[in-house]
Protein backbone atom coordinates (compact mmCIF):
# COMPACT_ATOMS: atom_id res chain seq x y z
CA UNK A 1 0.00 0.00 0.00
CA UNK A 2 2.60 2.66 1.33
CA UNK A 3 4.53 1.39 -1.94
CA UNK A 4 1.92 1.82 -4.48
CA UNK A 5 1.18 5.31 -2.54
CA UNK A 6 4.99 6.36 -3.28
CA UNK A 7 5.12 5.30 -6.58
CA UNK A 8 1.95 7.13 -7.18
CA UNK A 9 3.66 10.43 -5.74
CA UNK A 10 6.62 10.04 -7.74
CA UNK A 11 4.69 9.65 -10.90
CA UNK A 12 2.15 13.29 -9.95
CA UNK A 13 5.73 14.75 -9.30
CA UNK A 14 7.41 13.66 -12.42
CA UNK A 15 4.73 14.11 -14.12
CA UNK A 16 4.10 17.78 -12.75
CA UNK A 17 8.00 18.31 -13.50
CA UNK A 18 7.67 17.71 -17.25
CA UNK A 19 4.54 19.79 -17.39
CA UNK A 20 6.83 22.70 -15.87
CA UNK A 21 9.81 21.75 -18.37
CA UNK A 22 7.03 22.12 -21.56
CA UNK A 23 6.03 25.03 -20.44
CA UNK A 24 9.28 26.51 -19.59
CA UNK A 25 10.96 25.24 -22.92
CA UNK A 26 7.70 26.62 -24.45
CA UNK A 27 7.97 30.07 -23.03
CA UNK A 28 11.63 29.87 -24.35
CA UNK A 29 10.65 28.96 -27.94
CA UNK A 30 8.36 31.59 -28.01
CA UNK A 31 10.34 34.26 -26.96
CA UNK A 32 13.23 33.13 -28.86
CA UNK A 33 10.77 33.05 -31.60
CA UNK A 34 9.20 36.84 -30.91
CA UNK A 35 13.54 37.77 -30.95
CA UNK A 36 13.96 36.37 -34.38
CA UNK A 37 10.76 37.88 -35.67
CA UNK A 38 11.84 41.34 -34.25
CA UNK A 39 15.18 40.61 -34.91
CA UNK A 40 14.43 40.01 -38.66
CA UNK A 41 12.18 42.56 -38.79
CA UNK A 42 14.22 45.42 -37.73
CA UNK A 43 15.63 46.59 -40.51
CA UNK A 44 12.66 46.25 -43.01
CA UNK A 45 13.18 48.70 -45.78
CA UNK A 46 10.72 51.54 -46.13
CA UNK A 47 9.66 52.28 -49.86
CA UNK A 48 10.35 55.98 -50.22
CA UNK A 49 8.58 57.34 -52.94
CA UNK A 50 7.82 61.05 -54.51
CA UNK A 51 6.70 64.10 -52.22
CA UNK A 52 7.78 62.17 -49.04
CA UNK A 53 8.61 64.24 -45.93
CA UNK A 54 11.36 63.20 -43.94
CA UNK A 55 11.04 63.22 -40.40
CA UNK A 56 13.27 63.65 -37.28
CA UNK A 57 12.03 62.34 -34.51
CA UNK A 58 13.28 64.10 -31.05
CA UNK A 59 12.24 61.83 -28.44
CA UNK A 60 14.27 59.41 -27.38
CA UNK A 61 18.77 59.76 -26.15
CA UNK A 62 20.45 60.20 -29.22
CA UNK A 63 23.95 58.49 -28.94
CA UNK A 64 27.04 58.79 -30.67
CA UNK A 65 26.40 55.43 -32.78
CA UNK A 66 23.37 52.94 -32.62
CA UNK A 67 23.40 51.25 -29.32
CA UNK A 68 23.42 47.16 -28.60
CA UNK A 69 20.06 46.06 -29.05
CA UNK A 70 19.17 43.65 -25.82
CA UNK A 71 16.98 40.58 -25.63
CA UNK A 72 14.25 42.72 -23.58
CA UNK A 73 14.44 45.66 -26.19
CA UNK A 74 13.36 43.20 -28.69
CA UNK A 75 10.74 41.20 -26.40
CA UNK A 76 8.86 44.77 -26.03
CA UNK A 77 10.07 46.19 -29.06
CA UNK A 78 11.30 48.97 -27.20
CA UNK A 79 12.69 51.78 -29.52
CA UNK A 80 16.41 52.01 -30.09
CA UNK A 81 17.87 55.13 -29.36
CA UNK A 82 19.09 57.14 -32.21
CA UNK A 83 22.51 57.96 -33.42
CA UNK A 84 23.73 61.01 -34.01
CA UNK A 85 25.96 59.35 -37.41
CA UNK A 86 22.61 58.19 -38.45
CA UNK A 87 20.68 61.62 -38.23
CA UNK A 88 23.72 63.77 -40.28
CA UNK A 89 24.01 60.89 -42.78
CA UNK A 90 19.84 60.83 -43.37
CA UNK A 91 19.86 64.46 -43.67
CA UNK A 92 22.93 64.97 -45.40
CA UNK A 93 21.65 62.37 -48.43
CA UNK A 94 17.91 63.68 -48.05
CA UNK A 95 18.92 67.15 -49.02
CA UNK A 96 19.74 66.10 -52.71
CA UNK A 97 17.06 63.39 -52.87
CA UNK A 98 14.41 64.60 -55.57
CA UNK A 99 11.98 62.09 -53.09
CA UNK A 100 12.18 64.14 -50.11
CA UNK A 101 10.66 67.25 -50.45
CA UNK A 102 11.01 68.84 -46.59
CA UNK A 103 11.62 68.16 -42.92
CA UNK A 104 9.48 68.01 -40.33
CA UNK A 105 11.80 67.75 -36.79
CA UNK A 106 8.92 66.46 -34.02
CA UNK A 107 10.44 67.96 -30.80
CA UNK A 108 9.45 65.92 -27.87
CA UNK A 109 12.15 66.20 -25.83
CA UNK A 110 15.77 64.15 -27.12
CA UNK A 111 18.09 64.36 -24.28
CA UNK A 112 20.68 65.14 -26.34
CA UNK A 113 24.20 66.12 -24.95
CA UNK A 114 25.29 70.34 -25.79
CA UNK A 115 27.72 69.69 -28.11
CA UNK A 116 25.18 66.66 -30.04
CA UNK A 117 22.48 69.14 -30.47
CA UNK A 118 25.14 71.77 -31.78
CA UNK A 119 25.65 68.83 -34.26
CA UNK A 120 22.22 67.82 -35.34
CA UNK A 121 21.08 72.04 -35.62
CA UNK A 122 23.83 72.00 -37.68
CA UNK A 123 22.79 69.27 -40.36
CA UNK A 124 19.37 70.78 -40.23
CA UNK A 125 21.17 73.92 -41.36
CA UNK A 126 22.74 71.96 -44.08
CA UNK A 127 19.65 70.32 -45.29
CA UNK A 128 17.83 73.89 -45.16
CA UNK A 129 20.10 75.50 -47.73
CA UNK A 130 19.48 72.91 -50.22
CA UNK A 131 16.01 75.18 -50.28
CA UNK A 132 13.84 72.28 -49.48
CA UNK A 133 11.69 73.30 -46.53
CA UNK A 134 11.88 72.68 -42.46
CA UNK A 135 8.55 72.94 -40.50
CA UNK A 136 9.51 72.09 -36.20
CA UNK A 137 6.95 71.25 -33.83
CA UNK A 138 6.17 70.73 -30.29
CA UNK A 139 3.62 70.45 -27.39
CA UNK A 140 6.23 71.91 -24.92
CA UNK A 141 9.93 72.77 -26.47
CA UNK A 142 12.76 71.38 -23.70
CA UNK A 143 15.83 73.96 -24.37
CA UNK A 144 18.08 71.50 -26.21
CA UNK A 145 15.09 70.44 -28.34
CA UNK A 146 14.09 74.46 -29.11
CA UNK A 147 18.04 75.28 -30.28
CA UNK A 148 17.86 72.91 -32.80
CA UNK A 149 14.27 73.52 -34.26
CA UNK A 150 15.32 77.41 -34.25
CA UNK A 151 17.18 76.16 -37.00
CA UNK A 152 13.83 75.39 -39.00
CA UNK A 153 12.15 77.83 -41.39
CA UNK A 154 8.51 77.68 -39.14
CA UNK A 155 8.73 76.81 -35.70
CA UNK A 156 5.04 75.80 -34.56
CA UNK A 157 3.83 75.23 -30.39
CA UNK A 158 0.92 73.80 -29.41
CA UNK A 159 -1.76 76.55 -27.92
CA UNK A 160 -1.30 75.31 -24.33
CA UNK A 161 2.31 74.40 -24.78
CA UNK A 162 5.61 76.26 -23.56
CA UNK A 163 9.61 77.10 -24.68
CA UNK A 164 12.25 76.32 -22.39
CA UNK A 165 14.32 78.87 -22.75
CA UNK A 166 16.65 79.82 -19.11
CA UNK A 167 20.05 79.09 -20.10
CA UNK A 168 22.67 76.80 -19.06
CA UNK A 169 23.01 75.29 -15.55
CA UNK A 170 25.88 72.48 -14.51
CA UNK A 171 24.31 70.44 -11.74
CA UNK A 172 26.72 67.78 -9.60
CA UNK A 173 25.18 65.56 -7.41
CA UNK A 174 27.36 64.90 -4.29
CA UNK A 175 27.67 61.76 -2.16
CA UNK A 176 30.19 62.44 0.64
CA UNK A 177 26.93 62.88 3.35
CA UNK A 178 25.33 59.48 2.04
CA UNK A 179 28.67 57.82 2.23
CA UNK A 180 29.23 59.53 5.92
CA UNK A 181 25.89 57.79 7.17
CA UNK A 182 27.22 54.34 5.63
CA UNK A 183 30.52 54.32 6.83
CA UNK A 184 32.42 54.80 3.19
CA UNK A 185 35.31 56.94 3.02
CA UNK A 186 36.86 58.09 -0.14
CA UNK A 187 40.58 58.48 0.13
CA UNK A 188 41.83 60.48 -2.64
CA UNK A 189 45.63 61.33 -4.43
CA UNK A 190 45.66 63.45 -7.04
CA UNK A 191 47.33 66.08 -9.37
CA UNK A 192 45.43 69.40 -10.54
CA UNK A 193 44.03 72.32 -8.42
CA UNK A 194 41.02 71.69 -11.33
CA UNK A 195 40.89 68.04 -11.04
CA UNK A 196 36.88 67.93 -9.85
CA UNK A 197 35.96 64.34 -10.33
CA UNK A 198 37.29 63.13 -6.98
CA UNK A 199 34.57 66.27 -5.30
CA UNK A 200 31.53 64.79 -5.36
CA UNK A 201 32.81 62.05 -2.67
CA UNK A 202 35.33 64.12 -0.57
CA UNK A 203 33.32 67.47 -0.76
CA UNK A 204 29.50 68.76 -0.02
CA UNK A 205 29.66 71.90 -2.88
CA UNK A 206 31.75 72.89 -5.64
CA UNK A 207 35.37 74.48 -4.88
CA UNK A 208 36.15 77.54 -6.27
CA UNK A 209 38.27 76.51 -8.59
CA UNK A 210 35.69 74.02 -10.13
CA UNK A 211 33.00 77.05 -9.65
CA UNK A 212 35.39 79.04 -11.77
CA UNK A 213 36.13 76.72 -14.97
CA UNK A 214 32.24 75.61 -14.92
CA UNK A 215 30.90 79.25 -14.92
CA UNK A 216 33.63 80.15 -17.78
CA UNK A 217 32.65 77.32 -19.87
CA UNK A 218 28.96 77.66 -19.53
CA UNK A 219 29.39 81.21 -20.13
CA UNK A 220 30.79 80.73 -23.54
CA UNK A 221 28.47 77.67 -24.85
CA UNK A 222 25.77 80.20 -23.61
CA UNK A 223 26.84 82.81 -25.43
CA UNK A 224 27.06 80.54 -28.68
CA UNK A 225 23.77 79.26 -28.46
CA UNK A 226 21.64 82.37 -27.16
CA UNK A 227 23.61 84.17 -30.51
CA UNK A 228 22.65 81.05 -32.71
CA UNK A 229 18.72 81.14 -31.73
CA UNK A 230 18.65 85.41 -31.31
CA UNK A 231 20.24 85.56 -35.47
CA UNK A 232 17.62 82.43 -36.70
CA UNK A 233 14.83 84.31 -35.17
CA UNK A 234 15.44 87.49 -35.84
CA UNK A 235 15.75 88.24 -32.07
CA UNK A 236 19.14 90.05 -30.53
CA UNK A 237 21.43 88.24 -28.03
CA UNK A 238 20.56 90.97 -25.28
CA UNK A 239 16.56 89.98 -25.46
CA UNK A 240 17.34 86.49 -25.79
CA UNK A 241 18.92 86.66 -22.49
CA UNK A 242 16.01 88.45 -21.15
CA UNK A 243 13.46 85.99 -21.70
CA UNK A 244 15.87 83.29 -19.99
CA UNK A 245 15.53 85.20 -16.99
CA UNK A 246 12.27 85.65 -16.82
CA UNK A 247 11.21 82.23 -17.39
CA UNK A 248 9.96 82.12 -20.93
CA UNK A 249 8.53 78.54 -20.41
CA UNK A 250 5.85 79.85 -18.00
CA UNK A 251 4.70 82.88 -20.57
CA UNK A 252 1.62 82.58 -22.08
CA UNK A 253 1.94 81.31 -25.69
CA UNK A 254 -0.06 83.99 -27.36
CA UNK A 255 2.45 86.10 -25.85
CA UNK A 256 5.51 83.79 -27.33
CA UNK A 257 4.35 84.16 -30.43
CA UNK A 258 4.62 88.38 -29.94
CA UNK A 259 7.82 87.66 -28.65
CA UNK A 260 9.00 85.99 -32.20
CA UNK A 261 10.07 82.45 -30.29
CA UNK A 262 7.61 80.72 -32.36
CA UNK A 263 6.03 81.51 -35.74
CA UNK A 264 1.85 80.70 -34.75
CA UNK A 265 -0.01 78.52 -32.54
CA UNK A 266 -1.11 75.14 -33.92
CA UNK A 267 -3.12 71.62 -32.23
CA UNK A 268 -1.48 68.65 -33.65
CA UNK A 269 -4.16 67.74 -36.06
CA UNK A 270 -3.88 71.32 -37.77
CA UNK A 271 0.03 70.40 -37.69
CA UNK A 272 -1.07 67.51 -39.48
CA UNK A 273 -3.52 69.29 -41.94
CA UNK A 274 -0.86 72.14 -42.27
CA UNK A 275 1.96 69.39 -44.09
CA UNK A 276 -0.53 68.10 -46.37
CA UNK A 277 -1.39 71.37 -47.35
CA UNK A 278 2.48 71.85 -47.68
CA UNK A 279 3.32 68.76 -49.60
CA UNK A 280 -0.24 68.90 -51.70
CA UNK A 281 -1.19 66.10 -50.02
CA UNK A 282 -5.72 65.44 -50.35
CA UNK A 283 -6.71 65.64 -46.52
CA UNK A 284 -8.58 62.39 -46.37
CA UNK A 285 -5.37 60.73 -47.57
CA UNK A 286 -2.36 60.03 -44.95
CA UNK A 287 0.99 62.17 -45.62
CA UNK A 288 3.99 60.52 -47.10
CA UNK A 289 6.35 60.45 -43.81
CA UNK A 290 9.82 58.32 -42.84
CA UNK A 291 11.88 58.22 -40.18
CA UNK A 292 15.53 58.95 -40.13
CA UNK A 293 15.68 54.98 -39.66
CA UNK A 294 13.11 53.99 -42.16
CA UNK A 295 15.31 56.10 -44.27
CA UNK A 296 18.24 54.39 -44.31
CA UNK A 297 17.05 51.53 -44.18
CA UNK A 298 15.33 52.04 -47.40
CA UNK A 299 18.86 51.46 -49.24
CA UNK A 300 19.26 55.26 -49.76
CA UNK A 301 22.70 56.26 -50.92
CA UNK A 302 24.39 58.21 -48.58
CA UNK A 303 27.14 60.63 -50.09
CA UNK A 304 30.54 59.21 -49.64
CA UNK A 305 32.34 59.92 -52.81
CA UNK A 306 33.16 56.07 -53.81
CA UNK A 307 36.51 54.62 -54.38
CA UNK A 308 37.64 51.58 -53.33
CA UNK A 309 41.45 52.77 -53.43
CA UNK A 310 40.82 55.64 -51.31
CA UNK A 311 39.94 54.27 -47.93
CA UNK A 312 39.54 56.55 -44.58
CA UNK A 313 38.94 54.75 -42.07
CA UNK A 314 36.33 56.45 -38.71
CA UNK A 315 36.70 54.81 -35.54
CA UNK A 316 34.28 55.47 -33.14
CA UNK A 317 35.80 55.73 -29.16
CA UNK A 318 32.98 56.98 -27.22
CA UNK A 319 32.23 55.94 -23.31
CA UNK A 320 34.76 55.37 -20.66
CA UNK A 321 37.98 54.54 -21.03
CA UNK A 322 39.05 50.97 -19.70
CA UNK A 323 41.30 48.24 -19.91
CA UNK A 324 38.58 45.84 -20.09
CA UNK A 325 34.73 45.92 -20.83
CA UNK A 326 32.07 44.80 -23.11
CA UNK A 327 31.18 48.44 -23.67
CA UNK A 328 33.10 51.68 -24.05
CA UNK A 329 36.66 52.33 -25.27
CA UNK A 330 37.87 48.82 -23.63
CA UNK A 331 41.98 48.99 -24.25
CA UNK A 332 41.65 45.33 -25.11
CA UNK A 333 39.05 45.46 -27.65
CA UNK A 334 40.80 48.94 -29.39
CA UNK A 335 44.43 48.41 -29.21
CA UNK A 336 43.73 45.28 -31.44
CA UNK A 337 41.70 47.27 -33.72
CA UNK A 338 44.35 50.01 -33.49
CA UNK A 339 46.87 47.13 -34.49
CA UNK A 340 45.14 45.50 -36.99
CA UNK A 341 44.17 49.09 -38.86
CA UNK A 342 47.98 49.54 -39.08
CA UNK A 343 48.78 46.84 -40.81
CA UNK A 344 45.99 47.36 -43.54
CA UNK A 345 47.34 47.80 -46.81
CA UNK A 346 43.71 49.25 -48.04
CA UNK A 347 43.76 51.67 -44.75
CA UNK A 348 46.41 55.13 -45.38
CA UNK A 349 44.59 57.58 -43.03
CA UNK A 350 42.13 57.44 -40.02
CA UNK A 351 39.96 59.70 -37.91
CA UNK A 352 39.65 58.83 -34.41
CA UNK A 353 36.33 60.15 -33.36
CA UNK A 354 36.47 60.30 -29.49
CA UNK A 355 33.29 61.39 -27.28
CA UNK A 356 35.03 60.45 -23.49
CA UNK A 357 35.05 61.91 -20.36
CA UNK A 358 38.21 59.55 -19.96
CA UNK A 359 39.06 56.56 -17.42
CA UNK A 360 41.94 54.28 -17.24
CA UNK A 361 44.95 56.39 -17.27
CA UNK A 362 46.71 52.68 -17.73
CA UNK A 363 44.44 52.26 -20.53
CA UNK A 364 44.73 55.54 -21.90
CA UNK A 365 48.38 54.92 -22.56
CA UNK A 366 47.95 51.79 -24.24
CA UNK A 367 45.54 53.37 -26.60
CA UNK A 368 47.64 56.47 -27.42
CA UNK A 369 50.94 53.93 -27.91
CA UNK A 370 48.87 51.73 -30.34
CA UNK A 371 47.81 55.05 -32.40
CA UNK A 372 51.60 55.97 -32.26
CA UNK A 373 52.30 52.52 -34.02
CA UNK A 374 49.60 53.52 -36.27
CA UNK A 375 51.50 56.93 -37.20
CA UNK A 376 54.65 54.95 -37.35
CA UNK A 377 53.58 53.28 -40.52
CA UNK A 378 53.18 56.26 -42.86
CA UNK A 379 49.98 56.93 -41.98
CA UNK A 380 47.95 59.69 -41.36
CA UNK A 381 46.02 60.13 -37.99
CA UNK A 382 43.48 63.29 -37.15
CA UNK A 383 40.81 63.25 -34.63
CA UNK A 384 36.82 64.55 -34.64
CA UNK A 385 35.86 65.37 -30.65
CA UNK A 386 32.84 65.23 -29.72
CA UNK A 387 30.46 66.07 -26.70
CA UNK A 388 33.46 65.26 -24.65
CA UNK A 389 37.24 64.83 -25.22
CA UNK A 390 38.85 65.46 -21.67
CA UNK A 391 41.30 63.64 -19.48
CA UNK A 392 41.52 60.38 -21.00
CA UNK A 393 39.47 61.44 -23.75
CA UNK A 394 42.33 64.24 -24.68
CA UNK A 395 45.26 61.91 -23.75
CA UNK A 396 44.20 59.43 -26.49
CA UNK A 397 43.47 62.71 -28.78
CA UNK A 398 46.79 64.74 -28.46
CA UNK A 399 48.98 62.79 -31.03
CA UNK A 400 46.55 63.44 -33.72
CA UNK A 401 48.25 65.35 -36.44
CA UNK A 402 45.50 67.68 -36.74
CA UNK A 403 42.67 67.91 -34.22
CA UNK A 404 39.04 68.96 -34.60
CA UNK A 405 36.86 69.93 -31.69
CA UNK A 406 32.81 71.53 -31.97
CA UNK A 407 32.78 74.75 -30.45
CA UNK A 408 30.61 73.16 -27.46
CA UNK A 409 33.04 70.20 -26.80
CA UNK A 410 34.30 70.05 -23.18
CA UNK A 411 38.02 69.43 -23.78
CA UNK A 412 41.38 69.40 -21.78
CA UNK A 413 40.74 68.23 -17.93
CA UNK A 414 44.76 67.31 -18.60
CA UNK A 415 45.28 65.81 -14.71
CA UNK A 416 45.58 62.44 -12.91
CA UNK A 417 43.55 60.82 -9.29
CA UNK A 418 43.71 58.09 -7.44
CA UNK A 419 40.68 57.16 -5.46
CA UNK A 420 40.19 54.26 -2.84
CA UNK A 421 37.09 53.85 -0.84
CA UNK A 422 37.79 52.73 2.79
CA UNK A 423 34.48 50.20 4.06
CA UNK A 424 36.16 49.87 7.23
CA UNK A 425 33.22 51.83 9.23
CA UNK A 426 30.95 50.35 7.39
CA UNK A 427 31.99 46.90 7.91
CA UNK A 428 33.17 46.90 11.78
CA UNK A 429 30.68 49.75 13.01
CA UNK A 430 27.70 49.79 10.98
CA UNK A 431 27.67 45.71 9.74
CA UNK A 432 29.99 43.92 13.00
CA UNK A 433 32.30 42.58 10.84
CA UNK A 434 35.94 42.69 11.88
CA UNK A 435 38.88 41.72 9.97
CA UNK A 436 42.27 40.45 11.19
CA UNK A 437 45.09 39.75 9.11
CA UNK A 438 48.60 37.99 9.62
CA UNK A 439 51.21 39.65 7.52
CA UNK A 440 54.97 38.36 6.05
CA UNK A 441 55.70 42.24 5.27
CA UNK A 442 55.00 45.85 6.05
CA UNK A 443 52.32 46.31 3.23
CA UNK A 444 51.17 42.19 2.69
CA UNK A 445 47.52 43.43 3.39
CA UNK A 446 47.43 46.69 1.46
CA UNK A 447 46.19 48.95 0.42
CA UNK A 448 42.84 47.38 0.81
CA UNK A 449 38.91 48.98 0.50
CA UNK A 450 38.82 47.15 4.57
CA UNK A 451 41.94 49.62 6.26
CA UNK A 452 42.71 53.49 5.87
CA UNK A 453 45.97 53.98 3.90
CA UNK A 454 49.12 54.60 6.28
CA UNK A 455 51.04 57.90 5.21
CA UNK A 456 53.70 55.57 3.90
CA UNK A 457 50.57 53.48 1.72
CA UNK A 458 49.36 56.84 0.99
CA UNK A 459 52.69 59.24 -0.37
CA UNK A 460 53.48 55.97 -2.64
CA UNK A 461 50.00 55.98 -4.22
CA UNK A 462 51.11 59.85 -4.44
CA UNK A 463 53.85 59.53 -6.18
CA UNK A 464 52.34 57.19 -9.22
CA UNK A 465 49.83 59.59 -9.92
CA UNK A 466 52.53 62.37 -10.05
CA UNK A 467 54.40 60.05 -12.59
CA UNK A 468 51.19 59.46 -14.58
CA UNK A 469 50.98 63.19 -15.03
CA UNK A 470 54.44 63.95 -15.79
CA UNK A 471 53.80 61.13 -18.48
CA UNK A 472 50.44 62.48 -19.40
CA UNK A 473 51.93 66.00 -19.80
CA UNK A 474 54.51 64.72 -21.72
CA UNK A 475 52.50 62.94 -24.41
CA UNK A 476 50.11 66.18 -24.51
CA UNK A 477 53.31 68.31 -25.41
CA UNK A 478 54.67 65.85 -27.76
CA UNK A 479 51.66 65.50 -29.71
CA UNK A 480 51.31 69.82 -29.19
CA UNK A 481 54.48 70.22 -30.54
CA UNK A 482 55.28 72.85 -27.55
CA UNK A 483 57.02 72.69 -24.24
CA UNK A 484 55.70 70.49 -21.63
CA UNK A 485 55.64 73.19 -18.91
CA UNK A 486 53.51 75.04 -21.64
CA UNK A 487 51.01 72.27 -21.26
CA UNK A 488 51.30 72.10 -17.41
CA UNK A 489 49.51 75.84 -17.01
CA UNK A 490 47.25 75.20 -19.28
CA UNK A 491 47.12 71.64 -17.04
CA UNK A 492 45.86 71.47 -13.70
CA UNK A 493 42.31 69.21 -14.81
CA UNK A 494 41.28 71.97 -16.38
CA UNK A 495 37.74 72.18 -18.34
CA UNK A 496 37.96 74.13 -21.61
CA UNK A 497 35.33 74.73 -24.26
CA UNK A 498 35.91 73.65 -27.52
CA UNK A 499 36.33 77.45 -28.93
CA UNK A 500 39.04 78.49 -25.62
CA UNK A 501 40.48 75.35 -26.28
CA UNK A 502 41.60 76.21 -29.94
CA UNK A 503 42.45 79.81 -28.58
CA UNK A 504 45.03 78.07 -26.20
CA UNK A 505 46.55 75.38 -28.46
CA UNK A 506 44.43 72.20 -27.27
CA UNK A 507 42.76 72.25 -30.78
CA UNK A 508 43.54 73.08 -34.27
CA UNK A 509 40.56 73.86 -35.95
CA UNK A 510 36.73 74.25 -34.97
CA UNK A 511 34.78 71.97 -36.89
CA UNK A 512 32.77 68.77 -37.09
CA UNK A 513 33.46 65.02 -38.04
CA UNK A 514 32.30 65.67 -41.49
CA UNK A 515 35.00 68.67 -41.62
CA UNK A 516 37.59 66.33 -40.26
CA UNK A 517 37.07 63.59 -42.81
CA UNK A 518 37.38 66.17 -45.80
CA UNK A 519 40.56 67.96 -44.58
CA UNK A 520 42.12 64.56 -44.32
CA UNK A 521 41.00 63.60 -47.72
CA UNK A 522 42.43 66.60 -49.24
CA UNK A 523 45.36 66.11 -47.57
CA UNK A 524 45.91 62.88 -49.13
CA UNK A 525 44.94 64.15 -51.98
CA UNK A 526 41.73 61.77 -52.65
CA UNK A 527 39.44 63.39 -55.39
CA UNK A 528 37.30 60.35 -54.24
CA UNK A 529 37.17 58.35 -50.85
CA UNK A 530 34.92 55.53 -49.20
CA UNK A 531 34.14 56.20 -45.32
CA UNK A 532 34.68 53.16 -43.46
CA UNK A 533 33.38 53.23 -40.17
CA UNK A 534 35.05 51.17 -37.30
CA UNK A 535 34.67 48.92 -35.10
CA UNK A 536 31.96 46.99 -36.89
CA UNK A 537 28.79 47.68 -34.97
CA UNK A 538 26.98 44.97 -36.36
CA UNK A 539 25.26 42.29 -33.46
CA UNK A 540 24.28 38.88 -34.31
CA UNK A 541 21.03 36.93 -32.77
CA UNK A 542 23.09 35.39 -30.56
CA UNK A 543 25.02 38.24 -29.25
CA UNK A 544 21.69 39.54 -28.10
CA UNK A 545 20.64 35.78 -26.78
CA UNK A 546 23.68 36.27 -25.10
CA UNK A 547 23.71 38.70 -22.85
CA UNK A 548 20.74 37.48 -21.32
CA UNK A 549 21.84 36.67 -18.33
CA UNK A 550 23.34 40.01 -17.48
CA UNK A 551 20.36 41.89 -18.18
CA UNK A 552 18.18 40.09 -16.00
CA UNK A 553 21.16 40.47 -13.28
CA UNK A 554 20.60 44.40 -14.49
CA UNK A 555 16.86 44.25 -14.33
CA UNK A 556 16.83 42.65 -11.29
CA UNK A 557 19.36 44.76 -8.96
CA UNK A 558 17.01 47.67 -10.41
CA UNK A 559 13.63 46.83 -9.42
CA UNK A 560 15.03 45.61 -5.55
CA UNK A 561 16.42 48.85 -5.54
CA UNK A 562 14.44 51.26 -6.98
CA UNK A 563 15.87 55.04 -6.92
CA UNK A 564 18.78 53.32 -4.65
CA UNK A 565 20.06 51.85 -7.68
CA UNK A 566 21.71 54.55 -9.35
CA UNK A 567 24.12 55.21 -6.02
CA UNK A 568 24.85 51.26 -5.83
CA UNK A 569 25.88 51.46 -9.58
CA UNK A 570 28.15 54.55 -8.53
CA UNK A 571 29.84 52.60 -5.92
CA UNK A 572 30.07 49.63 -8.03
CA UNK A 573 31.84 51.37 -10.73
CA UNK A 574 34.37 53.42 -8.51
CA UNK A 575 35.37 49.77 -6.68
CA UNK A 576 36.17 48.25 -10.07
CA UNK A 577 37.98 51.34 -11.69
CA UNK A 578 41.74 51.09 -12.31
CA UNK A 579 43.48 52.45 -9.56
CA UNK A 580 44.38 55.89 -11.58
CA UNK A 581 42.27 57.51 -13.20
CA UNK A 582 42.53 60.34 -16.17
CA UNK A 583 39.26 61.11 -15.95
CA UNK A 584 36.65 63.69 -15.99
CA UNK A 585 33.24 63.95 -13.99
CA UNK A 586 30.23 64.40 -16.75
CA UNK A 587 28.20 67.50 -15.90
CA UNK A 588 24.71 67.86 -16.64
CA UNK A 589 23.89 70.63 -18.79
CA UNK A 590 20.84 71.98 -20.36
Amino acid sequence: MLKRFFISMLGSLAAIWISMMLIILLGMMFAIGSVVNAFAGKNAATEVGFNTVLCLRLDRVVEERNSTTTFYDLINETPQNQSLADIVSALAAAKDDDNITGLYIACDGAPARIATSEAIRKAVTDFGESGKWVVAYADNYTQGDYYIATAADEVYLNPVGGVDLRGLASGIPFFKGLLDKVGVEMQIVKVGTFKSAVEPYTMTHMSEANRLQTHVFLDNIWARIAGSIGESRGISTDSINMMADSLATLTAPERLVEMKLVDALKYRNELSDYLKDKTGTDRDDDLAMVTVSEYLASGVEVPNEKSEKNKIAVYYAYGDITESAKDGIASDRVVPDILKLADDDDIEAMVLRVNSGGGSAFASEQIWQALEVFKGKGKKLYVSMGDYAASGGYYISCGAEKIFAQPMTLTGSIGIFGMIPCFKELVNDKLGVNIDYVSTNANSSGPNSFEPLTPFQHAKLQGEVNRGYELFTSRCAEGRHVSQDSIKAIAEGRVWDGSTARKIGLVDELGYLSDAIEALAEEMGYDKYQVVAYPDPKTSFWDIVSELNSQMRINAAKEELGQYYPVYNRIKEIKDMAPVQARMEEMVIF
